[in-house]
């Protein structure tokens, strides 16, 4: 006798809600992945971000509490601007001023090189000074250069001195993570995730008050000893003065390139928007006493106008970041100036870590 068996398909009613359940799911995992994934690159940001503060710990501890620093103690003593103190600088010892160096590779020794006007240009003086305040730039963003990066990995391209967040970057500068040599420079040099507080390099009292005009700036090269980096311990406020930051808008981001930078910008016609960018901007931050957290520029913000409502009382009023410097700008919101303030996402106004005001003695935030 034959047995015959049957089955029984999937009706479309069924198919659909089977469907909707799988969509369902998907729907309700694809966030809490996503968060995850957030949370595990932030806490990556953290931890190298805490190797850093590491390495400049073990920079301190070798140069007796020194800060890192590129650029001669008395260099203000050689002239009145960066060219005339570089071709000064050479005549006067008959040394060079020391290079940033940037590392060993391809044969060579890679690095800024300020050579005298009789033997070249001496324009890189940019780069050890911790910052031009007329091109924004300076030592600053050159954390991972070798003075620094033989206390990590000995290398420029490191994996640690880029956050996974920072995709532009990173899209860039991967390919060289696995090379042999220190540094490698084609297709060019390309700056870490992570800056210094330029204000905490130079003397406190660049960024102090100036009794003489009742501003919260001096040159540098008006006084001796501007360019001498503070020892570690000068931080008054170590647990409001932030040391090093993320330098572009990572957490919370919105956008990645910044279309007002003309040229496109550095990493393949890219130019991130910078961690002051937006109010929704957090930046992960490394403190002056070596905990890492994060500061949001709304609070910044709100810390600064604060302070200067505090500080109208006995006068001069003043935030806890300086508008006194060549760069200007204000705590409003309609201001330029400061660092990229006029090329922000959502006009934005705060120039803290980069300004700080009484610089390794200020503060960046209040605080609870």
């Amino acid at each position: 006798m034959e047995r015959f068996s049957s089955s029984r398909a999937f009706t479309i009613i069924e198919l659909l809600v089977v469907v909707s359940i799988i969509a369902l799911l998907v729907g309700i995992l694809l966030p809490a992945i996503g968060k995850a994934r957030e949370q595990a690159n932030l806490t990556k940001s953290q931890a190298n971000i805490k190797q850093i503060g590491t390495a400049l710990a073990s920079y301190a501890a070798e140069y007796h509490d020194r800060q890192l620093t590129f650029i001669v103690d008395d260099f203000s003593h050689y002239g009145t601007d960066g060219v005339s103190a570089v071709i000064n600088y050479a005549n006067s010892t008959g040394y060079q001023h020391s290079p940033v160096n940037l590392g060993y590779g391809q044969g060579g020794i890679w690095g800024y090189y300020l050579p005298p006007v009789s033997v070249g240009s001496p324009s890189n003086w940019v780069t050890i000074v911790p910052i031009d305040f007329a091109t924004k730039f300076g030592s600053f963003r050159l954390i991972n250069a070798r003075q620094l990066n033989t206390y990590v990995n000995g290398r420029f391209y490191d994996p640690v001195f880029y956050a996974p967040k920072d995709t532009a970057v990173i899209s860039t500068v991967e390919p060289h993570y696995d090379m042999a040599d220190e540094f490698n420079y084609p297709p060019g040099v390309f700056f870490s995730s992570y800056i210094l507080s330029p204000a905490a390099m130079f003397s406190p009292d660049v960024l102090g008050l100036n009794k003489s005009n009742n501003k919260y700036f001096t040159s540098p090269f008006a006084m001796q000893g501007g360019f001498r980096s503070p020892a570690m311990s000068q931080a008054s406020y170590g647990n409001l003065k932030s040391h090093v930051i993320e330098h572009h808008w990572l957490q919370n981001r919105k956008k990645i390139c910044n279309p007002a930078f003309a040229g496109g910008g550095t990493y393949g016609g890219c130019e991130p928007y910078y961690y002051n960018a937006s109010w929704d901007s957090s930046p992960v931050v490394l403190f002056y006493d070596g905990h890492v957290s994060q500061i949001g520029t709304k609070e910044a913000q709100g810390d600064c106008k604060r302070m200067v409502v505090q500080s109208a009382a006995n006068p001069p009023a003043h935030g806890l970041w300086s508008k006194d410097t060549p760069m200007g700008g204000g705590y409003e919101d309609y201001n330029n100036g400061g660092y990229y303030q006029d090329i922000t996402l959502d006009w934005t106004a705060t120039s803290f870590h980069i300004l700080t005001t009484d610089g390794i003695k200020g503060r960046d935030i209040i605080g609870k």
